[in-house]
């Protein structure tokens, strides 16, 4: 009795590997993308939108509908970018099939580079569907505070303080210094080199587009260092919180400038109906000597300013100019920039409640751990990008090391923004869905 010659599963897969190998090849030149279908079809719908409107503005001008013309127009530009990638990744697999062989082996090498392009291209097509943050166009105010660590918590905010300010230089940012607040009675550089025991400080960074920029850096900056009185060598936990706050310009035209048109109204603070308008009304001023160091000056002259906003118990005081004039406006800036801030997130809280997002897990708070500076092992690890940089001292400088870490931020909240598109995109679908099928009954 003859029997089947025995053949391992091995030698099995071996004998079928030619055609496996021709069918692995052909998928990986498939122009595969990551993106959404719902995100997807949300483009195209705003570029039709976007084609219409430009039509009947070449036949005639109409500034609303130019101003629409523009809005739509980032979208529209990045759709026609990724739809012609597309397009060249099917004409490159075409020529794959060629008989060729020369040319076979160009269309190769042009599909990995283009494969690389279209991901590239869906990711900004992704991006330009995220609204855009309101103030993103506007210049803001950095405030840093010490947390928990008690003295070297103050040493570390100065060292925080002074990072942003060298950044700033770096970058041929335009700032000033509305507050300086430093512990009465304290040394100085005893938490490390020229830092000072500090208690506040603001920032004002007066380039457009600079809360944009800086919005990423709120929240809880963590240090872990030993501390230069610490003897035993222990090493000590001590946190900076760290605000970004929108600031707004005395002659609004520069603010109009620099922002769009269709968010001037929220964002004029001599507007009612404005989240940073204050009514002077509801402000409770009052003149106080300054104090701490200054000479002659000080406890002689009342220059000193302190604002109180009574609806929300908010309070601001300036001392830092000899001019009392001059501490009023910035203690009116400083308020109207915490008053809308208020308003702002006690509105983003109800939205946060009302939304039922990917996010809602993921959000940061001011509360939250946000960065970490480990002296021991020369290491800043950013805690929501997961980059992690062990080049301390030139993060503290301000260098490039501070670009990595920012831009690594930036990067995560697009890529939030974006899963909180989806999110809301497929619950409008469903929702959609849902009521077509209740219609039909």
């Amino acid at each position: 009795m003859l029997t089947a010659q025995w053949v391992c599963r091995r030698c099995t897969k071996a004998l079928a590997q030619p055609m496996n190998f021709q069918l692995r090849r052909l998928a990986s030149t498939d122009a595969s993308t990551n993106l959404p279908p719902v995100l997807l079809q949300r483009a195209r719908n705003i570029a039709a939108e976007h084609d219409k409107l430009a039509a009947a503005l070449a036949d005639d001008f109409d500034s609303k509908i130019s101003k629409r013309v523009g809005e739509l127009s980032r979208v529209a530009g990045a759709l026609k970018e990724w739809e012609a990638a597309r397009s060249s990744i099917s004409e490159l697999t075409g020529l794959l099939q060629s008989q060729d062989a020369e040319l076979r082996q160009l269309a190769r090498e042009e599909l990995s580079t283009t494969n690389a392009k279209v991901d590239s291209l869906a990711t900004a097509l992704s991006a330009s569907l995220t609204p855009r943050d309101p103030f993103a166009d506007m210049p803001c105010l950095l405030e840093v505070r010490p947390g928990p660590g008690g003295m070297e918590g103050r040493y570390f905010a100065d060292a925080v303080f002074r990072m942003y300010r060298q950044y700033c230089s770096r970058k041929g940012l335009r700032t000033n210094i509305l507050k300086y607040e430093t512990v009465d009675g304290a040394e100085s550089s005893t938490g490390g080199a020229s830092e000072s025991p500090l208690q506040e400080a603001v920032l004002e960074i007066l380039n457009a587009g600079a809360f944009d920029q800086f919005r990423g850096e709120a929240g809880m900056h963590r240090v872990q260092r030993v501390p230069s009185t610490e003897t035993s060598g222990r090493t000590h936990t001590s946190a900076v919180a760290v605000w970004v706050l929108p600031s707004f310009p005395e002659d609004e035209s520069d603010m109009s400038s620099s922002s769009s048109s269709s968010s001037s109204s929220e964002q004029s603070f001599n507007d009612p109906n404005s989240l940073f308008y204050v009514d002077p009304r509801d402000v409770k001023e009052e003149k106080m000597r300054a104090g701490g160091a200054g000479g002659q000056h000080v406890n002689k002259t009342e220059s000193a300013i302190r604002l109180t906003h009574e609806p929300t118990g908010i309070t601001v005081s300036m001392q830092d100019s000899r001019s009392q004039h001059r501490n009023r406006q910035s203690a009116w800036t400083l308020l109207r920039s915490r008053v809308g801030q208020r308003r702002r997130e006690e509105r983003e809280e109800e939205a946060w409640a009302l939304r039922n997002s990917v996010l809602s897990k993921d959000k940061i708070t001011r509360g939250s751990k946000i960065r970490t500076y480990n002296y021991s092992q020369d290491r800043c690890t950013d805690h929501r990008s997961g980059l992690d940089v062990h080049n301390l001292p030139d993060v503290l400088e301000g260098g490039e090391s501070l670009d990595r870490i920012m831009e690594s931020t930036r990067e995560w909240l697009v890529k939030k923004d974006i899963e909180a598109l989806i999110a809301e995109e497929e619950a409008d679908a469903a929702a959609a869905t849902k009521g077509a099928k209740k219609g039909k009954r």
